[in-house]
């Protein structure tokens, strides 16, 4: 059922639950809540109480911004009520219309919460209060909005501070950029539920006098004011401190991905040296290679001279030859000497 309480009040005191939208004699407040109601509840409301047509197609369709308007006699207020829900961890709206008369007042829901019910127990508690008529009503449900801002701005305050926390501890974790997105989300959208509320307040005090509003009324809608004012201010400063640690953590990610940019130019530059050294060494091991082994050609060829003298065959013509030894040195000495020429000029040696 799109109508959950009908009530009549006469001195701020319950005399009437009405099945039926109707307003009360002279002097008394009809209170009427709503919950999703559909085009024609609604229209059976505009017309028992002369609704203007553009607040009730706002009422219906919902997704309105926070707001204070007037048509004629009667007040449109929208209001977004916010709460944290701990299973999600997320933050979420309501969505509040009120219709605020000289004798009614008529509330329309778009979520569960907050709960009117409980508010309205507490106004028929304080008939006092409730005598004051529908501008009391209106202060009330104010009261009750903005007072629910209250736990969801200490829950993104906590929120914050662990970011700042993981931030100051040096901590690039990609699941901390993704939480500082959604708490931006979170609080731009409570920003836009929130900013409105003051100058809607403001409003109201302003037509105070020439409605007569009474002083009681009025002291709680400055009391509202303030709370509305704090709630603002902290969503505000919410907003420049993600802003702030989002520059910072790209400021983080950065700087950890020169670091290790550095460390890799470190390690090639390191891997390079290495071989470097490795290519050096191979290169002197060559050259005494090549050194070895034009020294070995040079001793191998007088040798070689020697071994084929010192076989000492009997029929080799040389070794009675007179000249044979001195030849032979010579031999071995110039065969050497142009090995050595032709190994240096190679830098061999």
């Amino acid at each position: 059922m799109a109508l959950i309480d009908n009530a009549v009040y006469v001195d701020g005191r319950r005399v009437a639950s009405q099945r039926s939208l109707a307003l009360g004699t002279s002097g008394d407040l009809s209170w009427i809540g709503l919950l999703r109601p559909d085009p024609h509840e609604l229209a059976a409301v505009a017309d028992e109480f002369g609704l203007h047509e553009n607040a009730v197609e706002d009422a219906q369709k919902g997704h309105q911004r926070a707001k204070l308007e007037r048509y004629g006699a009667t007040l449109f207020v929208v209001l977004r009520p916010a709460w944290y829900r701990p299973d999600t961890g997320t933050v979420e709206f309501g969505e509040v219309h009120l219709f605020v008369g000289a004798r009614f007042v008529v509330s329309v829901r778009h979520a569960e919460r907050p709960d009117l019910a409980s508010l309205r127990a507490r106004c028929e508690a304080d008939p006092e209060f409730l005598a004051k008529g529908s501008e009391a009503v209106t202060a009330a449900v104010l009261d009750e909005v903005v007072d629910g801002y209250a736990p969801v701005v200490e829950v993104l305050q906590d929120e914050i501070d662990e970011i700042e926390d993981q931030l100051f501890a040096g901590q690039v974790d990609p699941g901390v950029s993704k939480r500082i997105y959604q708490l931006l989300s979170e609080v731009l959208a409570f920003q836009r539920a929130t900013k409105p509320v003051p100058a809607m307040v403001r409003g109201l005090l302003r037509g105070a006098e020439k409605y007569g509003v009474d002083d009681d009324v009025q002291h709680r809608l400055r009391n509202v004011l303030d709370h509305a004012l704090r709630v603002t201010e902290r969503v505000d400063s919410f907003r420049a401190l993600l802003e702030n640690a989002l520059t910072l953590h790209a400021t983080l990610v950065s700087q950890e991905q020169n670091e290790a940019m550095r460390r890799m130019t470190s390690a090639s530059l390191a891997q390079g040296e290495e071989s470097r050294q490795l290519a050096r060494a191979a290169h002197q091991q060559g050259e005494e290679v090549k050194k070895i082994s034009s020294w070995a050609a040079i001793l191998f060829a007088p040798g070689l001279i020697a071994g084929v003298y010192g076989m000492n065959f009997d029929h080799m013509p040389e070794l009675h030859w007179r000249y044979g030894y001195p030849v032979a040195l010579l031999a071995m000495l110039a065969l050497a000497g142009v090995l050595w020429v032709v190994f240096r000029k190679r830098n061999w040696l």
